[in-house]
């Protein structure tokens, strides 16, 4: 029982952190919301695993969850410096700088 509505609230957010990432309103909102997407997903494929009974399907979720943090810092870096081989600085806006409030 316990697990059904984990599993319903993890579903939940996961529709709300797609709403986010269709809509936006910047670049960095959206690579947010797929993070957390990607993490919920996770979440989600622990809880099943734990409702079926077989835990042998917690390595899928460990192994995703180290592909999206890879995908997403190269996202990250693709975003920030515009290709992935630029080693120097450059004067791009950053994440940082759009969301100071």
């Amino acid at each position: 029982m316990i697990y059904t509505v984990a599993a319903a609230a993890i579903l939940v957010t996961m529709g709300l952190a797609l709403a986010r990432a269709l809509l936006g309103p910047t670049v960095c909102d959206r690579i947010l919301a797929v993070n957390m997407f990607g993490t919920k997903t996770v979440l989600l494929i622990a809880v099943l695993a734990f409702m079926s009974g077989r835990t042998d399907i917690i390595d899928i979720a460990l192994i995703y969850a180290l592909i999206n943090f890879i995908g997403v810092v190269a996202v990250l870096k693709l975003v920030e410096q515009g290709n992935f081989h630029t080693a120097g600085e450059e004067e791009n806006e950053t994440c940082e700088q759009v969301n100071d409030y």
